[in-house]
C-alpha cells in the first residue's frame, strides 16, 4: 500500500488542501510537505492524527478501499469515551450493550 497516496487520496476526498489537513489534524503543514518531498512515511502517530481528523480508524485506512467506513461525531466520541476506560470497565459496558440489543 502506498501510505501517502493513500493520505493523499483521503486529503481529497474531503476537499482539503495540504494546509487545511495540517490545521485539521494538528500535524505541522512542514512535516506533512516533508513526507511527499522526501518521500518518507509519517510516523504512526501523525497517520492516527491524520485519521482522526478524516473520521477513521487505523484499521480503516488500511481497509481495503471499498471497506472504508467514515465515522459520525456520536461514535467518534463514544470510541475516545471507550478507549479511556479500564479493561473492566470496557468489559463491563460491552456486557451492557450486548445485553441491551433486542435481537439478543
Amino acid at each position: 500500500m502506498d501510505i501517502l497516496a493513500k493520505i493523499i487520496d483521503l486529503r481529497n476526498k474531503k476537499g482539503w488542501t495540504e494546509y487545511k489537513l495540517s490545521l485539521e489534524s494538528n500535524v505541522p503543514q512542514t512535516t506533512i510537505s516533508s513526507w511527499f518531498r522526501k518521500n518518507v512515511q509519517p510516523s504512526v502517530a501523525s497517520l492516527q492524527a491524520i485519521c482522526n481528523a478524516c473520521g477513521i480508524t487505523l484499521s480503516q485506512f488500511f481497509a481495503e478501499e471499498d471497506d472504508l467506513v467514515q465515522l459520525t461525531d456520536c461514535q467518534k466520541k463514544l470510541l475516545e469515551e471507550y478507549a479511556a476506560l479500564s479493561q473492566k470497565q470496557q468489559d463491563a459496558l460491552l456486557s451492557l450493550l450486548i445485553s441491551m440489543r433486542i435481537d439478543s
